[in-house]
């Protein structure tokens, strides 16, 4: 297993301005080494026929079409308004003078 030493995590984490303690450390070194193995592991496979992507799954636009349609009748809609004032809903001002 590749395993780093305490130090070199420490380093990083000093890199990335974390406080850690020993005992994280070590914990993190293991656990580091553990993935640094996974990624050697990787390298080992052959991917001659494989195309380059930045995600797995192909990545299509899934909104809708942008079509423009008759909104609300503006007469039916402020049935339901409390106040208002010239055909706008009228709110209370958030300003004081």
């Amino acid at each position: 297993m590749a395993k780093l030493s305490k130090e070199e995590v420490k380093h990083v984490a000093h890199l990335a301005r974390l406080a850690i303690t020993d005992e994280e450390a070590e914990k993190f070194a293991d656990q580091l080494g553990k993935i640094t193995v996974f990624a050697e592991q990787l390298n080992e496979l052959d991917t001659t026929n494989v195309e380059p992507t930045s995600h797995v799954l192909s990545i299509v636009n899934v909104m809708r079409e942008d079509v423009a349609v008759k909104g609300l009748d503006r007469d039916v809609m402020m049935l339901n308004v409390k106040e208002q004032e010239n055909g706008q809903v009228k709110v209370p001002p958030i300003l004081e003078d």
